[in-house]
């Protein structure tokens, strides 16, 4: 083993932040109420607790005596952090254990600490710990990472996770330790004396992936064996695990046989390595040994006590040392002594653990029972009260998805059971340490055990890592070099090295790790390098004192001894030879962890105290134990906390060597953090002669480094610390520095005199100490020591440096920075003779450098000696060069960067590359021409590989012709932000604002939300990102924060409407209150008024009685209003999981006028129907139910919740489940719920839940809604069958349901079936005989349903014949004979009825009528329509019932789908021409007959145009409907003065289903003339006005406002049939009226409703508002491709009749749907209620606050008649913009106020330039413009002190020449302006040439290359060279006599020619002055 390689001696660091530690737990559980704890053991006596069993039953017994001893505790802490407001805030968090209770807490010294969870369980913790669980997703998905908190008890494992998951976990077998590692838990089983007696070793380590999974064994692959590497069970009883990580995934175990330490790879098993495993033949179990076996593992795993060992009753330690392998050797007497008797396994009573209970898991080691696990028979509160938060999960993973069979036991022997263990995971061995000799191990190993009680993985500065495991016995730290391969797939094990230590504890977060040597002293190491001696002031002062009476954490301490206030008794100890070790005795190996109760009180010993252990590392942070039992948390301070010296560092290590890289580190650590005090801003200081002094520099002998040191003193030794408790001193610290050896060598060095102004001294200093650091004697050119550690390699540092520089002049925020860093690199400059280089850093900041003159002298001999890195070019690489010359479209050469340190340089590199230079691959393939990655030996090129490959498949994911858009989709996967653009200085970031301007206009879809955020369009992120929200708050009116109701009456509350969003429908119908009369006339929970004057003759009793028959009327309205306002208010609800669904009530009282007295229909003054409100009451829970949002959070649970006590409400319940079913949550109810609701027998809940589960499965075939519905339809039972007395409606609802299921499946059986039901014969003794109709129209609709729309191609059933059979049902005949199963049940006829062998048309007709016409939807067969033509003759025409008429016209219209045309004429076409031709009075004809059939084929054709147009809004289809509407309101006005009177229900009847057919064509538009319409009918009451016709006029009311505007309806053949069941034209009668057509069946419009209305909403006030659209239609053959304009919020056409909708300019950004790519896209939209981001463009106000356009911005100049600039003012800008930004801007830069009044040409420049930004809609450009104000303004006044801006200024002029004045004149404008930027060009370049003119003799100077003087060196000369692109040092120019030879001299470097024409003056002039002849 290799010794430490390197140690820094005679130093020491302070730890800092020194506070007193008391675990928060500890405090906590003072005050928890844990002797309260569960009452469970007063519940359940203790035999019944535990087992039936006797001997466990003592067990049980023996527990319940609580004996009173100290509780053990023990906690653990780990670094927390959570996301708060965009930073990270880090902490710490706690988990501490003791007792029954478990903390949880959360705090760090800065803040204080809180209770985060905390636990109390049944029995003492053994153990708690964190662990993540990984939750495996769908296929596509991510595993999802379920973080948790295990406590683990004598039995079971309780499992809680963070989001609210409880889990309990009964243990096969009793564990020692539980350890977490990345795939879930590992449980080590519990060795006992008795494993090794039958020689079978059985499995020790086992894996729980998933609380709910079962534990498996753990399978290892360990190296060396002869055949290969062997997989095998982990089944040595020697091998104990000391160490899990979960990254990377390692585990540690120790051999106690060995005494040798193995590493191994932990890793789900491969499915060569399971199948090895369970091949591998079984000879253990073949004979008497293996049966032996089996049954010890049954019994040992079931009979297992808390007696089996000699602790049993306390619970296991957390430390795998503090029980040595032999402490469970001893056994109880009961330990095993009998076998369970048992006949079969016994169950658990617990729900929620049927999934476990079969899993082989652990079956196979014979059988193993959970029913006798403790944790299983005394629960734990918090695992199984709460278990049915995972009562329906299964287990995720399939590997134990067989059962395994029961064993069988009898009294004497046990059947083993031999099926396989599967295991999950494989550890497979890396490392094993070599054994020691047996000579040297045998005496001393076997009494110390040399198993590493602690272990943990560390890295050092330099980014090598370390496995580090501490072996206590023998006071020893052996560290293992670990390295990763090239590909990082596994792991190389390197040297080992030995630390003498008796504790240590890794610093993750600066790589070092913390060692308590024997000695007591504490010493930090990084890796295996010793940095220094840590100094903790307290541990030597005797005046240190605790107090233990604060609840907090961490407890400041008052009186610590600092060097601020310690006495110089105290520090004269500091030097190492006098530090104090009190060490009085070893730590034994069973004191690892702090044990301790937490009841005693803690006091202080008088005696010193010392550091006894070390523990919880987190961060840089850990906890001191000291001898005296208290403790102590110290910090170990950071290597750096300036970001300039911690980039430094970086580059150090990144080009030096490790070794030299790690003296230089640890010598920098050592010195900035000595004991003492400095302050932040001091460190750079320190650091550049820190830094020096290791390259060989004497800091003494220049002047600038000299100044440093008298600014930041430095003591001999060691610079001054940081971290001091306080700023102030003492008198102590003064005689400590006047006493000090450092004070002396000031003393002599003031004595000898000043320095002079040339820095050169006139007598020397003692030179001490000999080192760099200490003065030495000055001459002129003072000399590098090229002894010095870093002396070879300067030039290498210098180019980093040199990189970091140019790194930093790309960040606004670090400026600062690079010019600290320009002294030093301007000095390495000098002296490496680097002129360039000196006159670059001189233009950068000329007036700095200018001050520095010094430089050192390097032996030319010595100079080669130096490593000379390739990349050191002599021509200096500066990053705005490159750029410029980019932006000129120069050639440019690769440029050079630092891989981890230049992220922005390559990041603008490669952006200016791809955008400027138009290299589509210069961020994949083409890296290498734009940048040279400097690679130092230390490093690797893998990463850069990896982000070649990474850059390649982005481009590949995004590829688009634009390089803009190709630009910032790079930059944003790059982790480019628009903060970091804010960053960049401004005229290196133009091009990259330029690009984004570009891709602003048109997002594509697919862009990420970064993407758009970096673009500004957040509307397409919110857009995006809804459906994250949505699950949430899927409802627009739960997302917005809307206004209440503007009622607030409470009866206005509770009629079921005020959910529909009113910000939506007040954009919508803005003009009036529509939706307002729609609710009045919708509300049935008040009372109806009830106006009866009474006449004189009229007495009281009959007055009221009167009255009475009024209510009467008026409640047949009342009656049939819950069906349109379960269509109004569809789908606008989100429920509350812990509330019950408001339901309204149905109010059937009255109010008289004027007393408003009470009218109840129950006064028994008058006859009501039985049963009245039964049907309402059903329809009105349906209209409650209907308003939850399909997206609504329902679970079974809360549907039962519902469930009212109250029997009259039941019928309201049923509704409610109907309409769970129409809205998809009905498949969410357990099936043993539905066999609840079925067993009580209720008709109406019977069809509600009957018809709900249907239309939920719709169209899927479903098997168990299949056979739950066959029961119910005799026709689908077996004939054999037992005959169910099924109600005759719930037969109806059944058969319906059929149809639902298997809609569009033609599915032969239900074919046949339903074929022969629709002419079912009535049977004997009235079954069958009432209401007939009904059942046959089911089985035609139904019939319909299955076969919808296949016409001609149903496949395999020309056998039956359907349409002829149809046809016959529809006309008449002989009835065919029975086939099949139904001919034995139909062979009796009927006793009642007699129909004879012919059909009864009047039952069969609607059923077939409308079978045909579904089954040939839209298919346009003339022949099957010509069947339904009506007869052209009178006498035909006579043996027709006009409702048929109507029916077989809308039969044959919707079959000739393509022939609808909407227009009066194809109405009337479809009337016969014998009845709309003039009659000749000769004929003797019915007139009746006439109107009756003209009205009803009428009506008919009308409603198929209806069906044609649903949800159309055709303005003709309307204009055609409303004449027929009011020709027929005419008609019933005029029916009493008409000769012949037509019947007023037919009129009604007819105008009724017109009235419906224009409501389904204004579907959701909420058109005016149809709600009129409604509104007249609503008020016809009385007469013939019955029940059935309200319910269709309220229906269509409902249906013209459906979903409160937001749905529409569909014209798909799904609800085609959908709208034919529901709107079929024969309504009730009355209230309880099913004879024709089942009233619940009025609901299945649900179906056909679809949301189709789009919201535009502003992303930045997320409000709704109105927008243009502008939709475009798909070629048709009615038409061609049409463009139309729509102001939304508006209701989008059927989208599969669109081509593209785009939200329209000029007012918001444009964003385009194209329907052939985004159809899914815009389904979702519409979906999650139509919600689309629209983004208000700069200086545009909305339509709502602006609805003509006249109040904009470019209005207003346009209207004044003026230049937009002069028009525009300023206190007008809340107007036309929200921008917070600007308004501030214009607030405080735009107006002027009276201390402004001279510069007002300043603020009228402001207001010109915030006016150009929001014309130009470029907002973000401000700055930009402000900033080259202020730059010119800077130049102008002579105020310029560094040429940056400048340099800003080129790369903005270098982009105006080179792109925008390039581009094609038909391309958008940029972002500069055509005005601004020419001005400040002119105005640059005035006072650039003015100084010129003036100042030429410098010039000259410059140019012949000679040295300036100091005036000569200013500023401006600088801004020239920079702004007009010179050459660094460039005597190519020099001797031009003509312009051509300037030009042709000039080409070759390249600058630009408007440059050269500019200076050619200047330039020949100085040219032909140096060839002038001197003067005579």
């Amino acid at each position: 083993m290799s010794e430490v390689v390197y140690e820094e001696t005679a130093t020491m660091i302070a730890a800092g932040e020194l506070q007193s530690f008391v675990p928060f737990g500890r405090d906590h559980c003072r005050k928890h109420p844990n002797a309260f704890n569960l009452q469970l053991r007063e519940l359940q006596p203790a035999s019944e607790l535990w087992s039936s069993d006797c001997a466990a039953g003592l067990v049980g017994s023996l527990q319940e005596v609580s004996l009173q001893e100290k509780e053990k505790e023990s906690w653990q802490l780990r670094k927390g952090s959570v996301d708060a407001l965009e930073q990270d805030v880090e902490f710490e968090e706690e988990l501490y254990a003791a007792g029954n209770v478990v903390v949880w807490s959360q705090g760090s010294g800065t803040q204080s600490s809180n209770v985060y969870k905390a636990f109390t369980v049944d029995s003492p913790v053994e153990q708690a710990l964190w662990c993540d669980f990984a939750v495996p997703q769908n296929k596509n998905e991510k595993e999802k990472v379920e973080h948790t908190v295990c406590i683990v008890q004598n039995g079971c494992v309780n499992i809680h996770s963070v989001t609210g998951k409880d889990f309990l976990s009964p243990l096969p077998f009793q564990v020692s330790k539980v350890w977490p590692t990345k795939f879930g838990l590992m449980l080590e089983r519990k060795i006992t004396a008795a494993d090794g007696q039958h020689g079978e070793s059985l499995p020790t380590v086992f894996s729980m992936l998933h609380p709910i999974d079962e534990v498996a064994p753990v399978v290892c692959k360990p190296t060396g064996s002869s055949e290969g590497s062997r997989v095998e069970y982990m089944s040595d009883s020697m091998m104990k695990i000391v160490f899990t990580c979960c990254q990377p995934s390692i585990v540690v175990s120790y051999d106690t046989v060995q005494g040798t330490h193995s590493v191994w790879s932990l890793r789900k098993v491969t499915h060569e390595e399971r199948s090895t495993v369970l091949r591998c033949p079984a000879e253990p179990f073949s004979g008497p040994l293996g049966f032996l076996a089996t049954d010890f593992l049954m019994s040992h795993l079931r009979n297992y006590s808390r007696l089996d060992s000699p602790g049993g009753s306390k619970p296991a330690r957390l430390n795998p040392a503090a029980a040595p392998s032999g402490a469970v050797a001893a056994s109880s007497p009961l330990h095993y002594s009998t076998l369970h008797k048992h006949q079969s396994r016994i169950l658990m009573s617990s729900p929620g653990i049927h999934s476990r209970i079969h899993s082989p898991g652990i079956s196979n080691m014979a059988a193993l029972s959970r029913a006798h696990s403790p944790g299983m028979a005394a629960p734990s509160l918090s695992g199984v009260s709460r278990f049915n938060t995972t009562l329906h999960s299964s287990s995720p993973r399939g590997d134990h998805a067989m059962d395994s069979p029961n064993s069988t036991l009898n009294e004497t022997a046990l059947v083993p059971e031999l099926q396989p263990i599967i295991p999950d995971l494989c550890m497979e061995q890396l490392w094993s340490e070599t054994a020691a000799a047996p000579a040297t191990c045998h005496s001393l190993d076997r009494e110390m055990s040399s198993q590493a009680s602690k272990v943990f993985l560390t890295s050092d500065l330099c980014e090598n890592r370390y496995l580090c495991f501490l072996v206590e016995s023998h006071q020893q730290l052996r560290c293992v070099r670990l390295v990763e391969s090239n590909d990082k797939s596994q792991f190389i094990f390197a040297s080992v090295t030995c630390i003498a230590a008796k504790d240590a504890e890794p610093l993750q977060n600066i790589d070092t790790m913390l060692v308590l040597e024997a000695c007591g002293s504490l010493v930090l190491y990084t890796g295996i390098t010793r940095v220094s001696k840590v100094f903790v002031p307290s541990l030597l002062s005797s005046t240190f004192s605790l107090t233990n009476n604060r609840p907090s954490t961490y407890m400041p301490l008052e009186h610590v001894s600092t060097p601020a206030n310690a006495g110089s008794r105290h520090l004269q100890r500091l030097d190492e030879s006098v530090m104090p070790s009190p060490v009085s005795e070893l730590r034994g190996p069973n004191m690892k962890h702090h044990e301790g109760s937490f009841l005693d009180d803690y006091t202080f010993q008088q005696a010193t105290p010392y550091i006894h252990a070390l523990r919880d590392p987190v961060c840089n942070r850990v906890t001191l134990e000291l001898s005296n039992d208290t403790m102590l948390r110290i910090s170990i301070p950071d290597i750096a906390t300036s970001e300039l010296v911690r980039k430094c560092l970086q580059a150090i290590r990144f080009i030096l060597p490790k070794e030299a890289a790690m003296k230089v580190l640890v010598k920098w650590y050592t010195i900035f953090n000595a004991p003492g005090g400095i302050s932040a801003h001091a460190e750079w200081n320190l650091f550049v002669t820190c830094f020096l002094s290791l390259m060989g520099y004497n800091t003494e002998r220049l002047t600038w480094t000299r100044n440093l040191q008298f600014e930041v003193p430095l003591s001999p030794v060691i610079a001054a610390k940081k971290a001091r408790p306080c700023d102030e001193g003492s008198d102590e610290d003064w005689e400590y520095l006047l006493g000090s050896q450092y004070h002396n060598q000031m003393k002599s060095f003031f004595d000898c005199g000043p320095a002079d102004s040339s820095g050169v001294k006139a007598t020397p200093a003692a030179d001490t100490e000999g080192t760099p650091l200490s003065s030495a004697p000055f001459s002129a050119s003072p000399t590098l020591d090229n002894s010095a550690p870093l002396f070879a390699h300067i030039p290498a540092l210098f180019s980093v440096l040199h990189l970091l520089y140019q790194e930093l002049l790309l960040n606004e925020l670090h400026r600062e920075r690079a010019s600290s860093l320009v002294c030093l690199l301007q000095q390495l400059a000098r002296d490496l003779q680097l002129e360039e280089y000196v006159d670059l850093y001189w233009r950068d900041y000329p007036s700095l450098v200018s001050g520095f003159t010094e430089s050192c002298f390097i032996d030319q001999s010595l100079i080669g000696h130096m490593q000379h890195p390739t990349f050191l070019r002599v021509e200096p690489p500066c990053v705005f060069s490159w750029l410029s010359s980019c932006l000129r479209g120069e050639q440019v050469p690769p440029f050079p960067y630092l891989p981890g340190i230049c992220h922005r340089i390559r990041l603008l590199v490669l952006s200016y590359a791809l955008y400027v230079g138009g290299d589509d691959n210069a961020t994949s393939s083409n890296v290498s021409k734009y940048l040279l990655r400097l690679s130092a030996g230390q490093k690797s090129c893998a990463d850069e590989q990896q982000y070649k490959r990474q850059s390649i498949v982005n481009q590949g994911k995004f590829c688009s012709d634009s390089l803009a858009e190709q630009l910032v989709v790079w930059l944003t996967s790059e982790g480019f932000t628009l903060r970091d653009l804010e960053s960049v200085p401004f005229g290196v970031a133009l091009p990259i604002r330029d690009a984004i301007y570009h891709c602003r206009e048109q997002p594509c879809a697919n862009w990420s939300e970064e993407v758009c955020l970096l673009i500004g369009r957040q509307d397409r992120i919110r857009q995006a990102h809804k459906m994250s929200l949505a699950k949430n708050k899927a409802s627009l009116g739960s997302s917005w924060s809307l206004e209440p109701p503007a009622t607030t009456e409470t009866e206005e509350e509770e009629d079921g409407m005020s959910d529909i969003i009113q910000e939506v429908t007040g954009l919508i119908w803005s003009q009036d209150l529509r939706v307002q009369e729609v609710r009045r006339l919708l509300q049935s929970s008040r009372p109806v008024r009830v106006s009866v004057v009474q006449l004189p003759e009229v007495s009281d009793h009959e007055y009221i009685e009167e009255k009475e028959n009024k209510l009467l009327q008026l409640c047949q309205r009342t009656m049939g209003l819950p069906v349109g306002r379960g269509l109004f208010t569809l789908f606008s609800y989100q429920p509350v999981p812990t509330e019950l669904l408001p339901i309204p009530k149905l109010n059937l009282t009255g109010r008289a006028p004027p007393r408003n007295t009470t009218v109840d229909l129950n006064s028994g003054n008058i006859d009501v129907p039985a049963n009245m409100t039964s049907w309402p009451s059903f329809h009105n829970g349906v209209a409650a139910g209907l308003k939850i949002a399909p997206a609504s959070q329902v679970d079974s649970a809360w549907i039962v919740y519902n469930k009212n006590k109250n029997q009259e409400m039941a019928n309201e319940h049923a509704g409610f489940l109907m309409a769970l079913g129409l809205n998809g949550h009905l498949t969410k109810l357990a099936t043993l719920n539905i066999h609840d609701y079925l067993a009580k027998g209720h008709e109406m809940t019977s069809i509600g839940l009957l018809l709900g589960v249907a239309a939920a499965r719709l169209g899927t075939m479903d098997m168990s809604t299949t056979r739950l519905l066959s029961i119910h339809i005799p026709a689908l039972l077996p004939p054999t069958s037992t005959e169910l007395d099924v109600p005759h409606n719930i037969q109806v609802a059944s058969v319906i349901g059929i149809g639902l299921v298997y809609q569009g499946t033609g599915h032969r059986h239900i074919v046949e079936v339903l074929q022969s039901e629709i002419g079912r014969p009535p049977g004997p003794e009235m079954e069958y005989c009432t209401d007939r109709e009904s059942y046959s129209l089911a089985a035609g609709l139904a019939l319909g349903m299955v076969c919808l729309g296949q016409g001609s191609n149903l496949i395999g059933m020309s056998d039956l014949k359907v349409p002829e059979q149809l046809y016959q049902y529809m006309v008449g005949g002989h009835r065919r004979a029975q086939v099949g199963a139904s001919r034995e049940r139909h062979n009796a006829p009927s006793y009642q009825i007699r129909e004879g062998d012919t059909i009864n048309v009047d039952v069969t007709c609607p059923g077939a009528t409308l079978a045909l016409a579904m089954i040939y939807l839209k298919t346009n067969n003339r022949s099957i329509a010509d069947w339904l033509k009506p007869p052209d003759t009178w006498f035909l025409l006579d043996f027709i019932k006009p409702e048929f008429l109507l029916l077989r016209t809308l039969a044959r219209c919707i079959i000739m789908w393509d022939d609808i045309l909407p227009n009066t004429e194809w109405v009337k076409s479809n009337v016969p021409k014998i009845i709309r031709d003039t009659l000749d009075s000769s004929q003797d004809i019915n007139m009746e007959t006439r109107t009756q059939a003209q009205d009803y084929i009428t009506a008919g054709a009308c409603m198929a145009l209806g069906l044609r147009f649903a949800g159309s809004a055709n303005s003709d289809a309307f204009e055609c409907l409303h004449e027929f509407a009011k020709s027929f309101m005419k008609a019933m006005s005029l029916s009493g003065a008409a000769a012949v009177q037509p019947s007023y229900y037919d009129l009604q009847t007819a105008l009724s289903m017109i009235l419906l057919s224009m409501s389904m064509v204004m579907s959701g538009t909420g058109n005016l003339e149809v709600l009129q319409l409604c509104r007249s009918l609503h008020y016809r009451t009385g007469g013939e006005m019955n029940y059935g016709f309200h319910m269709a006029h309220h229906m269509a009311l409902g249906m013209l406002f459906l979903g409160g505007g937001r749905y529409s309806l569909s014209t798909s053949n799904s609800a085609i049939a959908a709208l034919l069941c529901a709107l079929y034209p024969q309504f009730p009668s009355h209230s309880t009226d099913n004879r024709y057509h089942l009233q619940a069946l009025r609901h299945l419009t649900v179906l056909a409703a679809e949301p189709r209305l789009l919201v535009p909403v502003d992303v930045d006030t997320l409000k709704p508002c109105y927008a243009l659209l502008e939709v475009t239609y798909k070629k048709s053959r009615w038409y061609g491709e049409t463009t139309v304009e729509l102001m939304a919020p508006t209701m989008l056409p059927e989208l599969h009749l669109l081509k593209r909708v785009r939200v329209k300019g000029p007012r918001y950004w444009e964003l385009s749907i194209d329907l052939n790519k985004e159809a899914q896209h815009l389904k979702s939209v519409l979906s999650r209620d139509g919600v689309l981001y629209v983004k208000l463009r700069a200086g545009q106000l909305s339509y709502k606050d602006d609805p003509q356009g006249w109040k904009s911005l470019l209005a207003s100049a346009v209207n004044q008649r003026k230049s937009g600039v002069r028009a525009f003012k300023v206190e007008d800008i809340s107007t036309f913009t929200s921008d917070p930004t600007l308004l501030s801007f214009a607030e405080f830069f735009c107006k002027t106020s009276d201390g402004m009044k001279h510069r007002e040409e300043t603020v009228a420049l402001f207001s010109a330039m915030l006016y150009e930004c929001v014309t130009h809609e470029c907002p973000e450009m401000l700055p930009t413009y402000i900033a080259i104000e202020q730059v010119v303004g800077a130049l102008c006044r002579g105020e310029l002190q560094h040429s940056f801006s400048l340099w800003q200024m080129r790369l903005v002029l270098d982009l105006w020449d080179g792109m925008v004045l390039r581009r094609p004149a038909n391309c958008r404008v940029g972002l500069l302006s055509s005005e601004f930027l020419p001005v400040m060009k002119n105005k640059v370049e005035v006072v650039l040439d003015g100084w010129l003119q003036d100042n030429s003799s410098a010039w000259s100077f410059y140019m012949r290359g000679e040295t300036l003087s100091e005036n000569m060196r200013c500023p401006m000369l600088a801004c020239i060279l920079v702004y007009r692109s010179l050459p660094l040092r460039n005597t190519h120019l020099q001797g031009c006599t003509s312009f051509g030879d300037l030009l042709f001299r000039s080409s070759k470097l390249g600058i630009p020619i408007r440059d050269l024409l500019r200076l050619a003056p200047v330039l020949l002039e100085a040219g032909s002055g140096l060839q002038t002849p001197p003067a005579r």
